[in-house]
């Protein structure tokens, strides 16, 4: 049990516990790289299996926590709006790239990534706003299609990596490293490498839950409503993780797992509404959601059709050193913030 806060408190907790997070974090993405390398894994399919599952903890514990004091909002707001917003965490982690970050994939397994979800995106967005007609023991047929499309997704991503039937031209050409991965990494041992991973896994799950709960202590004592907080502020405390390991792999060259880092945490984020379903007793979880729920749904299918077409145009134009569709990303998710302050 936590002892009780003061505002002041609860901030520099808070921001101790960022850190941790955030060290932990970049030290996870330089072991996967070095991991995916060693067992010769290809980099999208650790950033969609292995990291953005590591970098899902808090959200996980978050929303089945969250769902077993049945709140609702808390949990659907988290989940939604932090989709649009780890999608804008790709887009910042462009400036750290060297040309625009969707220019980089080679294989088309991550524009399927992004198409699948935004299926998974739309089919909530239908269940929220058309109502669950179908009602099992609680729990409602459109969150079990949305785990059943998860999983299906999951299976044909895997299959298709190995695929070559779709070839990218005007590659970047490869550049030196100015960020190199810390030294002494290619000389330990896969077990130990394994073991420093675990810990990492570890410390994110633990400070990312002090994040969550500080960031409650936080809104609750600066009186902003439980929505609004639920959709911006608890939802950047959890997703701190895929900020810092993204950035971290594009400051080393793995841009194809940074991608798939945060289209994976994103499916993952929807396959979460299943489980919660299942926790929450007071009816199906997305019966009833608020309009913020709607929106971070519309938002998140906004960004993540932005990125898909940036990865399909290959000669596209750039703002600085980021890509159009980076830019016009940030600008779409600095415009749901908007909204959902108007909507809470």
């Amino acid at each position: 049990m936590i002892p009780d806060t003061s505002l002041v408190q609860s901030a520099f907790a808070f921001m101790a516990s960022a850190v941790v997070v955030w060290h932990s974090g970049a030290r996870l993405a330089y072991l996967a790289d070095t991991l995916a390398d060693r067992f010769k894994l290809a980099k999208s399919l650790m950033g969609l299996l292995v990291l953005s599952l590591a970098t899902s903890l808090p959200e996980v514990a978050t929303t089945l926590s969250a769902a077993v004091q049945q709140a609702r909002d808390l949990v659907l707001n988290n989940l939604f709006g932090g989709i649009a917003l780890q999608t804008a965490i790709l887009a910042m982690s462009d400036f750290w790239a060297r040309g625009a970050i969707t220019n980089y994939p080679r294989k088309a397994n991550h524009a399927l990534e992004a198409t699948l979800l935004v299926l998974l995106l739309s089919v909530a967005l239908i269940v929220v706003n058309l109502g669950e007609t179908v009602v099992f023991f609680g729990v409602g047929l459109g969150s079990a299609l949305i785990a059943l499309a998860y999983v299906g997704a999951i299976w044909l991503l895997r299959r298709y990596d190995e695929a070559s039937d779709w070839v990218p031209v005007d590659l970047p050409d490869p550049e030196p490293l100015p960020f190199p991965a810390p030294s002494g990494l290619a000389e330990r041992s896969n077990e130990a490498l394994i073991a420093q991973a675990v810990v990492a896994c570890i410390a994110i799950l633990i400070f990312g839950l002090l994040l969550v709960i500080f960031a409650e202590r936080i809104a609750d004592q600066s009186g902003l409503g439980a929505g609004f907080v639920g959709v911006t502020f608890l939802a950047a405390a959890t997703s701190l993780p895929e900020l810092t390991t993204s950035i971290s792999a594009v400051r080393i060259g793995a841009y194809t797992m940074a991608i798939s880092n945060i289209f994976g945490s994103n499916l993952i984020m929807l396959v979460l509404v299943f489980p919660a379903d299942i926790l929450f007793r007071a009816g199906p979880i997305l019966q009833g959601a608020s309009r913020t729920v709607s929106l971070a749904l519309a938002f998140g299918i906004a960004v993540t059709a932005i990125f898909l077409s940036g990865m399909i145009v290959r000669r596209k134009p750039r703002l600085g050193s980021v890509g159009l569709d980076s830019a016009l990303v940030l600008v779409v998710f600095l415009a749901s913030l908007a909204a959902y302050f108007v909507a809470r």
